[in-house]
């Protein structure tokens, strides 16, 4: 779970935000290990395909399953997105109605665009096929894991674009909006919401052929990660407040 940062000013408020950091970047590591060391991405994927009639265990053209596991959840993301954004760059008097942190908003509205900008910058590079493209399930190109090496004399002349997440991101960057109200209950919900709607995204991706399962984990573990950075760069108001005081003075 993420910190709660009543006084994010404080050191001691920074070191439980940077154990946490240190949490997740230790387990992105232990699960990049796991997925590189092990054939679990495959057995994961082999339970979502069908290898006697060679089909997905959801079809992607299916216009519900779209609705309900892609284009609703996205659009969802985007109202909520924007609703962040209108509040922060609103008036005072819509925050302080609401109890919203001027702060956290910007931390919510930050991780929104970034995580995605950073996965996308992952999937450019990463040079991964997704499932649904490689030859055991029926597509044209050799499996390697993210970080290993295609064979010599079978490397594909076009590079792949599945790794990490893309989808699943969206969901997974509502953990920006920790921040944005002073409240557990509302802290726990961000924590879960994000996490539920994260693996109901990347779940049907999985499902259709679009993601192994290491691809999704990532993405939601860099997502605290970004969370947090942002955190730790957008100060607080009053501290903003004192430095433009010493400034004048």
């Amino acid at each position: 779970m993420l910190p709660s940062e009543n006084s994010p000013s404080t050191p001691a408020h920074r070191l439980s935000r940077g154990r946490v950091a240190a949490l997740c970047a230790v387990a992105l590591v232990l699960v990049t290990l796991l997925f590189e060391w092990t054939d679990l991405d495959l057995r994961v994927q082999d339970a979502c395909y069908d290898f006697g009639v060679r089909a997905w265990r959801v079809d992607a053209r299916d216009a519900a399953g779209r609705l309900w596991f892609y284009n609703g959840p996205k659009a969802l993301v985007w109202v909520l997105g924007l609703g962040a954004l209108t509040l922060l760059v609103g008036p005072e008097r819509w925050r302080r109605r609401g109890g919203w942190s001027r702060r956290g908003l910007g931390v919510a509205v930050l991780t929104l665009a970034t995580l995605p900008a950073l996965v996308g910058l992952g999937k450019k590079y990463s040079n991964v096929f997704c499932p649904s493209e490689v030859r055991r399930y029926g597509g044209d190109f050799p499996y390697v894991k993210a970080f290993a090496a295609y064979p010599a004399d079978d490397r594909p002349e076009q590079r792949g674009h599945g790794f990490p997440a893309g989808h699943a991101s969206g969901g997974f960057a509502l953990a920006g909006l920790f921040w944005a109200r002073d409240s557990r209950r509302w802290r726990l919900a961000v924590v879960l919401g994000a996490l539920a709607l994260g693996w109901w995204m990347g779940g049907y991706q999985m499902l259709k052929g679009a993601h192994y399962l290491s691809h999704t984990l990532t993405t939601q573990l860099l997502a605290p990660l970004v969370a947090l950075a942002w955190a730790a760069l957008v100060r607080p108001e009053r501290a903003q407040a004192e430095a433009g005081a010493r400034r004048k003075s």
